[in-house]
């Protein structure tokens, strides 16, 4: 783990020793627990984007092969 320095207001402080306390952890690992789900949750955004970005790119395209017949062909076998 690498050592990191963060401020909190005071109200910021108060609640995550309430909360630590409560939940019988340390203020630092609810502190790294917040700080995954955050970037769970921004990963998952960023997907859900690029998806919603790349969605319907090549349905115009003219030289690409007819893959419901190849896949038919597929299912077939």
């Amino acid at each position: 783990m690498v050592r990191t320095q963060i401020y909190l207001t005071e109200h910021q402080r108060d609640e995550l020793a309430s909360i630590a306390k409560s939940a019988g952890k340390k203020q630092s690992e609810l502190i790294r627990e917040a700080i995954d789900r955050l970037i769970d949750q921004a990963g998952s955004i960023h997907r859900e984007l690029v998806l919603r970005e790349s969605a319907g790119i090549w349905k115009d395209r003219k030289d690409l092969p007819d893959f419901k017949s190849i896949r038919a062909e597929w299912d077939r076998n």
